[in-house]
């Protein structure tokens, strides 16, 4: 074979390879003695065709086609041992001439990355703060949640809780028919569909009324959506809520060993405080990760953001399906194509692949290992969170890879925090940490 190569960008590498006559005609006889087997040539039993009559059945074209079928990978292969390099994922492959057969391929490289000095970074922490106003929400919240549904004699205002008989069609199927059914009459509320609370308000108990709804094209049930819904409704009663008032009693009764108001408010802002905590931290580390990745030279194939896109679409399947929905009615809700949704998750996928690979390399480079104890302490906490699966989940982690999976996991998390430990000038050096644990043990032994 004659090959040509060159490293193009992106850590790829491009080869144009011509097959020798030789080796095509060894393909091709491979081909015939595969095929002769499979095809029935009339005049002749299966297998004892010449290869004449099977190429003069079947057609040059289709006998040359089932050689490259092996020719092509061969020839291939053997052009990238010559080249000492390693490969990470399936070739992309044209086929430029057929007689002489004449191939391009582009091949992808391992990722480089050439890491900045990252123990340089300096990110200030996000300060958490809880005001007044937002415990004031949470109260209001719960005070909603344990509001009383009092009937009324009046028409139904929002706000109200209704309960009524509801049938609807689209055309001429139909879309509902229940009896007491029960609903929240709320201004602009999407459900069942939009519009539908606007013409339940100002009925009376008792009332009977038909209608018809143009349901927008973008609604997100793509099979009613852009058609006309009829409805029929008749309104049985009608509930405005009644809310406690906030007092002792009223804190008393949240069943969280509240004294009082006061102490109901300290938990509610305690609690508020973690969760903003929690955000906090997650978006300092986005911060720093990020600041990793600047200070870093990566470069890394297109063929590891097109596999990171697959998996976050995999995702998101999975997710719509608990939701009943296919990737197909949600991308023609969002009047997208899946190759627009592809493309509107490029630059995501991007910054998570330079991410990992940044990360990756600080633990290669910071020798970062993890105990078997370790595994075992994270494998447990899974297996603890999973409930009734955690026996399931149990016999998983005794195979290799997914202890492996969670070394790796952990690997990663050593080394995200040791980052944002030197990014917020927090992280200890060897002699420091010593110090304190020496302190520490000194103190447990006093006491």
């Amino acid at each position: 074979m004659k090959v040509s190569s060159q490293t193009i960008e992106n850590r790829q590498m491009l080869f144009e390879v011509e097959a020798e006559p030789d080796e095509v005609e060894k393909s091709l006889s491979a081909a015939y003695r595969h095929l002769v087997n499979r095809i029935e040539v009339p005049g002749f039993r299966r297998g004892k065709a010449p290869r004449s009559m099977l190429e003069r059945h079947i057609g040059r074209g289709a006998l040359l086609e089932e050689a490259m079928e092996h020719l092509v990978p061969e020839l291939l292969g053997k052009a990238i041992d010559e080249q000492h390099i390693e490969v990470i994922a399936r070739p992309h492959i044209e086929i430029t001439k057929i007689e002489p057969v004449v191939f391009k391929a582009t091949v992808s490289l391992p990722p480089t990355v050439e890491l900045g000095d990252y123990r340089e970074i300096r990110i200030d922490k996000e300060p958490v703060n809880v005001d007044e106003a937002e415990v004031d929400k949470v109260v209001e919240q719960v005070r909603m949640q344990n509001a009383i549904w009092e009937p009324v004699e009046r028409p139904v205002r929002f706000g109200d809780l209704v309960t009524i008989d509801l049938f609807g069609k689209v055309e001429e199927e139909q879309l509902v028919d229940q009896k007491d059914l029960q609903m929240q009459v709320q201004k602009d509320m999407p459900m069942p569909v939009p519009g539908f609370s606007e013409q339940i308000e100002g009925m009376e108990k008792g009332q009977e009324k038909e209608f018809t709804i143009a349901i927008p094209s973008d609604f997100n049930a793509p099979k009613i959506a852009g058609k006309t819904c009829s409805f029929k409704v008749k309104l049985n009663e009608i509930k405005e809520q009644k809310l406690p008032d906030i007092n002792d009693d009223f804190a008393k009764s949240m069943g969280g060993d509240f004294d009082n108001v006061e102490s109901m408010r300290k938990n509610i802002n305690s609690n508020l405080n973690n969760i903003y905590q929690v955000g906090a931290m997650r978006r300092f580390e986005q911060k720093v990760l990020e600041a990793v990745v600047e200070k870093s030279k990566i470069d890394f194939p297109p063929v590891l953001v097109e596999q990171e896109i697959d998996r976050v679409i995999m995702e998101r399947e999975r997710e719509l399906a608990a939701r009943r929905i296919t990737l197909e009615e949600f991308l023609k809700s969002q009047k997208k194509s899946i190759d627009e949704l592809r493309e509107s998750l490029r630059p995501l996928a991007s910054k998570q692949i330079a991410i990992s690979l940044v990360v990756d390399k600080v633990s290669e480079k910071e020798d970062m290992k993890v105990t078997a104890e370790e595994i075992e302490a994270e494998i447990q906490r899974m297996v603890e969170s999973a409930g009734e699966r955690g026996e399931e989940l149990s016999k998983v982690f005794q195979s290799p890879a997914p202890r492996s999976s969670i070394e790796r996991s952990l690997i990663v998390a050593k080394a995200v925090k040791m980052l944002m430990d030197i990014a917020s000038n927090e992280l200890k050096t060897e002699t420091e940490a010593a110090k304190a644990e020496e302190k520490s043990s000194g103190e447990g032994e006093t006491k």
